[in-house]
């Protein structure tokens, strides 16, 4: 019977457990209504500005990163066609253009011109449009930049060598690609630059606002490199400290560090200069500009790898740098991309992490999960029935001892007709001791047992005793299994998904960790659920051993003390 009910139930707590799993996965994010730009998109997602510690900026250029933990690539077109990015008021579109968009890998690169960043605003953000499979793409990197703009190499790798501003240019080196870079790609230099032929936008003359921007991280330090050269201005990192450079006049400050991404920055106006090290001035002073207009070399004698260059011919402002730096950086903070909604309807601000975990597992996780959610099912079903045999027959032991007790000389062989413990197991040992006796009565003659015939009673109340002994057991190696096998499965689960996201990360050639946390974290989420299946089995495992080690010693004892008195009272 406990066997039979224990298989009963298992099919009803794996249910539950489901059920549980997917309630879980339904309530990770609820909706509440709200405008829509236009019903042709089926989905969007609202991404909230987080600017600190800035003042008002104009026309900012931001990089929006997009990743399996924040966007379903499998709801937008394979290139990225469908996306759109709508102002705050749902219905201005904001320019922009895509860096990197691959589908496949589930990584994306997109730059989105905001008019304005103004940190008083608090509930600043915009929204991502997407899921119109018959919409063309309006992206444009020519108008998605201000009119200060004169040069940016996002260095992809589709368009290595391409300026992707308004202006168009088309440089020339021998560089090559990293894939694991910064945003997206980035150029590798091995000491040879980057030539920009003259071109009117790039002119310098005296009294000239000019801003340069870019993202390095050397491959060692000390060097002497050109990050920035026009005839007699040049931007350098001299050793390891930045310098800017006009005729005879220098300005240096900062610490530039060996295999470190950072940003590094000059502006200049008005006859005055100003260093920045990750958006931070690290130096000033009076420098003016020099006549210039001759190519323009970035990365002369330069070992690392660059990205995201940006030339201006305005001076950008010490909060344009700022929001460049901190904007850019791979644990940036400016923008939070919010859960997708659809159909016209928006997310709350609240976020549920488990949601994010169960959206972001893999196949295989998925497998070990529901492997593991099988075993939590069998291994409860084994403890509450098996805790509910082991109540019923303590309870029946403890009355039948008392019975037992009581019992005289004249009722002792009788115990079995006024009453009956079907719980109990001493009442069967003493059951099937019984049966022994009364086969040895013989034509109604007084009983009277000779030694080998109260051995052989006892013997068949050993084996009786085995019996009842195996039927307390039983299932109870479901537990050990689940004890011993939970956490090797879960680790298991989390060791191949951390592989599959590495792998995945290696392959699209972005190293953000926005985009390799939500993996990792769902990975790990096999583990728990490995911990999760072992540990209540390993309580559950020691209570109820503890409790059929106590049944079985006091089965034991009655064996015993039964045989003694029946050898007593009978015996020859």
């Amino acid at each position: 019977m406990p066997v039979k009910l224990e298989l009963s139930r298992i099919d009803s707590l794996m249910n539950k457990v489901f059920f549980l799993l997917l309630t879980l996965h339904l309530i990770s994010f609820s909706q509440v209504a709200g405008a829509y730009w236009d019903e042709a998109w089926t989905a969007r997602a609202k991404i909230t500005l987080n600017p600190q510690g800035v003042g008002t900026v104009d026309q900012v250029p931001v990089a929006v990163r997009l990743h399996s933990g924040n966007f379903n690539f499998l709801d937008a077109d394979a290139d990225g066609a469908d996306l759109r990015f709508i102002s705050a008021d749902d219905k201005t579109e904001l320019k922009f253009h895509i860096e990197k968009f691959d589908s496949i890998n589930e990584l994306a690169v997109i730059w989105v011109l905001l008019p304005q960043i103004n940190p008083a605003d608090k509930s600043a953000h915009f929204w991502l449009y997407y899921g119109n499979g018959a919409a063309a793409s309006t992206a444009d990197n020519r108008s998605s930049w201000d009119s200060g703009t004169a040069a940016v190499f996002h260095f992809s790798e589709k368009s290595l060598l391409q300026d992707d501003s308004a202006n168009g240019w088309a440089a020339t080196g021998e560089i090559t690609v990293q894939k694991a870079a910064l945003l997206g790609a980035a150029a590798v230099f091995n000491g040879q630059p980057l030539r920009i032929g003259p071109a009117a936008a790039l002119k310098l003359s005296a009294g000239d606002n000019f801003s340069y921007s870019v993202w390095i991280k050397p491959g060692a330090l000390p060097q002497q490199a050109m990050l920035y050269r026009q005839e007699s201005l040049s931007i350098k990192i001299d050793g390891q400290k930045l310098v800017l450079a006009s005729g005879a006049s220098a300005i240096s400050g900062g610490e530039i560090k060996a295999a470190a991404w950072q940003h590094v920055a000059v502006t200049a106006a008005a006859g005055k200069a100003t260093l920045y090290v990750n958006g931070i001035p690290v130096g000033t002073g009076d420098l003016a500009l020099p006549d210039a207009q001759g190519n323009v070399e970035i990365g002369a004698g330069y070992t690392g790898e660059l990205d995201e260059v940006q030339i201006a011919n305005m001076a950008r402002s010490e909060d344009w740098i700022k929001l460049a730096a901190a904007g850019q950086g791979m644990d940036s903070q400016l923008l939070k991309i919010g859960k997708p909604s659809t159909d016209g309807e928006e997310e709350e601000e609240s976020v549920s992490y488990f949601g994010i975990l169960f959206q972001n597992l893999t196949v295989d996780a998925w497998v070990v999960i529901i492997i593991l959610a099988v075993m939590f099912a069998i291994s409860l079903a084994v403890m509450v029935v098996k805790g509910k045999l082991i109540a019923r027959t303590d309870r029946g032991n403890r009355l039948f001892l008392e019975r037992f007790g009581n019992a005289g000389s004249n009722d002792l062989l009788a115990l079995d007709r006024d009453e009956s413990y079907p719980d109990s197991t001493l009442f069967h040992l003493y059951g099937a001791g019984l049966k022994e006796i009364r086969k040895r009565y013989t034509n109604g003659n007084e009983l009277a047992l000779t030694g080998a015939s109260i051995d052989a009673i006892k013997a068949s109340i050993d084996a009786n005793l085995i019996r009842e002994n195996k039927k307390l057991n039983a299932n109870m190696v479901l537990l050990t299994i689940a004890i011993s096998g939970g956490p090797f499965l879960g680790l298991l689960g989390t060791v191949v998904g951390v592989m599959i996201t590495f792998a995945a990360i290696a392959a699209a050639g972005d190293v953000n960790v926005n985009a390799i946390a939500p993996g990792i974290a769902a990975a790990l989420l096999a583990t728990v659920a490995g911990l999760a299946v072992a540990i209540p089995a390993l309580f559950g495992y020691n209570y109820l051993a503890s409790r059929i080690k106590n049944i079985t010693t006091d089965m034991q004892i009655f064996v015993d003390e039964f045989v003694t008195r029946v050898a007593e009272l009978y015996g020859r």
